[in-house]
């Protein structure tokens, strides 16, 4: 258990090799790139990702995935959720006999619309799945910035498990059963947080976002329910928590690329300015098309949707939203008669 594998080298899988080093594990971050495995044993920095932030002598860089992961109880999975199902399979015949694989990433499989659980087990049947996700910044993380985050699995002495691994006094952790509804809200607000970036791109005000946020909020929630998750799980570090992390901070990728599509960039020049995976735009066409599926309605998904993937105007998905059929705030209170009126 003192020795731990992170998949992937970005700035969270970093984050979190960071906080786990600092309380006493060996850890073993694989990278693709020899070279930034090279520099960063050598400068102790993740010069790429994290600059500025000196990395503990017990994580080791490697690109030899089969070593990292030999022997290691516990993988906590930080690459992209694209690349999740990439990742089982090079690991399918190196790890112990049931290992824990920790997703810490925040998507949905375009191609399939299967969440990173359900990819794990259809690539990984004989491992344990937890979900770590909530209001995390890794540029907070990693630089010892009280944050608080959520851990689901199916199995509760999994989840307090990870949640032992990796709780300090300042990096909380607390517990859920709902898996469904934490990779969801993870995924989802990213999506929501486009649009938030897009309205600031677009010199809107407070109110405009606060009203993208809330209804946005609705959104998750509806299609949450509709796919067997806990609709409180919402409420809580994985849904709105992260909602407003991401919609309010110029950490968020996803707020990032929003303001620059709404000041006219395209979705290309966008992605290419963040320089880093944007994870909302994949997860907005997955979104969309689960709404579908499931016949829920969410009318702002569909208008960023609509701007990302079929060059609808911006300004024209906000009057279109306006001025959508007049309904009541909360459809369920009112169809289920809890008010008289």
């Amino acid at each position: 258990m003192k020795n731990i594998c992170i998949l992937g080298g970005g700035s969270w899988g970093t984050a979190l090799a960071i906080v786990l080093a600092k309380k006493g594990y060996n850890i073993d971050l694989w990278l693709r790139d020899k070279k930034q495995c090279d520099e960063i044993n050598i400068a102790r920095e993740n010069l790429k990702y994290l600059q500025g932030i000196l990395l503990p002598n017990n994580i080791n860089a490697t690109d030899d995935i089969t070593k990292a992961v030999s022997n290691k109880k516990i993988i906590v999975s930080a690459v992209p959720s694209h690349a999740v199902r990439e990742t089982m399979r090079a690991i399918r015949n190196h790890t112990c006999k049931e290992p824990i694989i920790v997703n810490v990433a925040k998507g949905i499989e375009i191609d399939t619309l299967l969440r990173i659980s359900e990819i794990v087990k259809k690539e990984l049947p004989n491992a344990e799945y937890a979900i770590l996700s909530g209001p995390s910044h890794a540029e907070e993380v990693a630089r010892d910035i009280p944050t608080t985050v959520v851990v689901a699995s199916a199995k509760k002495a999994v989840a307090e498990l990870i949640q032992d691994v990796f709780m300090t006094p300042k990096f909380r952790v607390y517990t859920n059963p709902d898996v469904i509804g934490v990779e969801l809200g993870g995924a989802l607000k990213n999506v929501i947080a486009l649009g938030a970036g897009i309205s600031d791109g677009l010199e809107y005000g407070d109110n405009t976002k606060a009203a993208l946020m809330n209804r946005g909020f609705v959104e998750i929630a509806r299609i949450g329910e509709a796919m067997g998750a806990n609709k409180m799980t919402f409420a809580g570090l994985s849904g709105i928590g992260d909602l407003i992390v991401t919609c309010t901070s110029m950490h968020s990728r996803n707020r990032r690329a929003g303001i620059l599509i709404g000041q006219g960039y395209s979705l290309e020049k966008a992605t290419e300015s963040i320089g880093m995976v944007v994870e909302g735009i994949k997860t907005t066409k997955a979104a969309y098309q689960l709404s579908k599926k499931y016949g829920v309605i969410m009318p702002i998904t569909e208008e960023i949707f609509k701007v990302l993937y079929e060059g609808a105007n911006v300004k024209n998905s906000v009057v279109n939203l306006m001025l959508r059929d007049k309904t009541h705030e909360i459809e369920d209170i009112v169809n289920e008669d809890q008010f008289l009126w």
